[in-house]
Order: structure tokens, then sequence, then C-alpha cells
């Protein structure tokens, strides 16, 4: 199964995704958003992919959004994407494609559901939070 996932290393969201994806035993692509950028027509397939726009996909905080004046309700969804084209990081992520779909995964935990197996238990996030028990239940 070939699984994407556009990834902050500096998150630690993503990286608990990342871990859990690892842990179901696939090796994703991994594509570092904020070193590669985004195109207008991958953002808004992503984006139609995963039920998303470019305001629910907005990242609010440690972000330009506030600075950039993208806040504010008014501003247009075509501005906001314009906006993510030149600063990538307000992209809210990480955003993961499998053959199951297209996530957001936030929490870390939504992409249990785009994995084909489940990770073994007990699995544990970053912050020592528990994800799956032994038996391999969600938990959170």
């Amino acid at each position: 199964m070939s699984i994407v996932i556009h990834h902050n290393p500096a998150c630690g969201t993503s990286r608990n995704v990342l871990a859990i994806i690892r842990a179901s035993g696939v090796e994703p692509v991994v594509i570092d958003y904020l070193q590669t950028g985004w195109t207008r027509p991958q953002l808004q397939a992503l984006f139609a992919a995963a039920g998303l726009t470019p305001r629910s996909a907005l990242r609010t905080t440690k972000s330009p959004a506030k600075e950039l004046g993208l806040l504010d309700p008014e501003v247009s969804e075509e501005v906001l994407l314009d906006h993510m084209l030149e600063h990538p990081v307000l992209v809210n992520r990480p955003i993961v494609c499998t053959p199951k779909g297209v996530r957001l995964c936030r929490p870390s935990e939504a992409v249990l559901d785009l994995l084909e197996t489940r990770p073994k238990g007990p699995l544990y996030k970053e912050d020592g939070e528990m994800i799956l028990n032994e038996q391999g239940d969600c938990v959170v």
C-alpha cells in the first residue's frame, strides 16, 4: 500500500502520525512541504479529496496567518490559497494520502482509519499518551 504524508518534521503531531504509519509496517513517501512548497493544483486536489477548504486547512497558530490578516472571515478562499502558496506553513498538517482516502490527521490517531493494517499495541505519542492498548484498540 502506498502512503504519502505531507509532513512538517518540527511538528509533534506530524511526527506522531509518521511514527504510527511506520509502526503499521509501511514506509511512506514523506514530503517535507515546507521545503518543497505547494502548487495550486496540488493543494486544490488535496483539499477536494480531504473535504477541506483553504479556510478549514488554514494553520492559525504558529504561522503568519494573523499577521497577514488571514483570520478575518471576509478573506476569500482564493486569497487564502494564494497565501498558502507563498507561505507553505499556512497549511495545517499532516495531510496523509492512502488508497483509503485523504485526511488532515489532527489528532494524530485520525490516521488509523486510513491504514490497511493497524499497528500492534501498545503505541504511544511522543508525549507519552497511549494511542493503542496491547490489544490494538484505540484508547484516545
